[in-house]
């Protein structure tokens, strides 16, 4: 009996153990399956999703997940996916940055040339990369773009290439894109036939053209842009084509009132090189018809230089001198210039601009925005400066060494008195920042 009884309990402990044995793991099943449920299914992402993280992937990596599964290449090779590319164009021998695989490049040309609207091309130092980037324009012949940057990243080396090589190939694009709305190609050797073709078949929708340091361009080829494409918002181009009659032409009725006009005024040869005038009349014609348009002007000229410059009134807002510009020049810009916005003076030399500064804040009363490097000016006019523009000045990027003591002010007190009247804690700059 006793015996039986303990048989009995042994297959009653041994059955409990079993049954606590798996209850314990089918406690551990149902904690995997849960896990296993909270995590997401990536293969079953929504279509849209999977896209939108494509986007924000390089070209590379998104090749590289695009072997993952059947549903992300099916999206890796959706038309939104494409619209939108950038190429890179680098030799490793003259350029450390990451170059667009030449496989990748063909599979994009293979399958995906029709789908690119919004194309740019970053090119190094190298002639190999200039040429590369034609070769790949003169493929686009089943696409329609809509915007199309080319970029020098280091010295402009499509300047390199045969002209006519060059030109073959930009107009590839300008004959089969009927659409092109924004147009980048400073730098580059376009010519006036070459913007006729643009013309022609883009007259329609362009609205931004950036062309500086284009020498095969006239005159007479930026009008033709101006005559014809009416719906141009922002140019840019050298100072050498802007003439009174592109003045009148972009303010015509037939226009559109232009945002952006950047000039870049630069010498080509110091001393020998001649700046025409242009008229006040056609400066007065150009404001009235686009009152609100931001006038951009570079300057990289030497002293002599400035002559035809600033001697009646100008509508520039943002001006930049990238050379030493003079107390004269300065001073004329004060007297010129009443709807400057912005001014930075990189350097002007060992004499105090004391006197030019408080005329450019007497006179120019949108003025928000200056920087100053390798000039001097002295504390107390400095903040007489700052007092009379007051709060309007949003930036104000004056490097420490360009401040001279004075009987009124020090470097320490400077700090104190400016950030007063800007209504703002202030500290002159130990590097430039613009």
């Amino acid at each position: 009996m006793k015996r039986g009884r303990k048989n009995s309990e042994a297959n009653n402990s041994s059955s409990e153990e079993e049954i606590g044995g798996e209850s314990k793991k089918q406690k551990i099943t149902d904690e995997e399956s849960t896990e296993i449920s909270l995590s997401p299914d990536w293969g079953n992402l929504l279509p849209d999703i999977i896209l939108q993280v494509f986007q924000y992937l390089p070209l590379l990596d998104r090749a590289h997940a695009s072997q993952v599964c059947r549903r992300w290449n099916q999206v890796f090779h959706m038309p939104d996916l494409w619209r939108c590319f950038e190429f890179e164009l680098n030799q490793p021998a003259t350029s450390y940055l990451r170059a667009t695989h030449p496989e990748l490049i063909n599979q994009i040309i293979k399958r995906h040339s029709n789908h690119l609207q919004y194309v740019s091309f970053k090119v190094d130092s190298s002639k190999e990369s200039a040429e590369a980037a034609c070769d790949i324009l003169s493929q686009l012949v089943n696409c329609s773009l809509k915007t199309l940057g080319l970029i020098s990243t280091a010295r402009p080396s499509f300047m390199d290439l045969p002209k006519s090589h060059f030109i073959s190939a930009l107009i590839v694009v300008f004959v089969n894109s009927k659409s092109l709305s924004s147009l980048k190609i400073d730098d580059t050797p376009v010519d006036d036939p070459s913007l006729k073709v643009l013309v022609a078949n883009n007259s329609d929708t362009l609205k931004l053209l950036k062309m500086s340091s284009c020498p095969y361009v006239s005159p007479a080829g930026i009008l033709c842009v101006a005559d014809h494409c009416h719906g141009l918002r922002e140019l840019a181009l050298n100072y050498h084509l802007l003439s009174d009659e592109l003045l009148l032409a972009l303010s015509s009725e037939k226009h559109v009132r232009l945002e952006h006009l950047r000039i870049d005024v630069v010498s080509e040869n110091p001393g020998q090189t001649h700046f025409h005038t242009i008229q006040k009349s056609s400066w007065d014609a150009f404001i009235k018809h686009s009152p609100k348009v931001n006038l951009v002007m570079y300057f990289f000229l030497y002293e002599e230089e400035f002559d035809p410059f600033f001697r009646y009134e100008t509508p520039v807002t943002h001006l930049y001198f990238g050379r030493s510009v003079s107390k004269d020049v300065l001073g004329r810009v004060g007297m010129t210039c009443p709807r400057l916005v912005e001014l930075v003076v990189c350097a002007n030399g060992l004499r105090p601009l004391d006197e030019e500064l408080i005329r450019i804040a007497e006179r120019c009363k949108n003025l928000s925005a200056i920087g100053l490097g390798e000039c001097e000016v002295s504390c107390s006019a400095f903040v007489e400066f700052v007092k009379m523009c007051g709060g309007r000045l949003s930036q104000l990027s004056i490097m420490e060494e360009v401040l001279i003591p004075d009987q009124k002010y020090s470097l320490e007190q400077i700090h104190w008195e400016v950030s007063k009247h800007l209504g703002r804690v202030w500290f002159p700059d130990m590097m430039p920042t613009w």
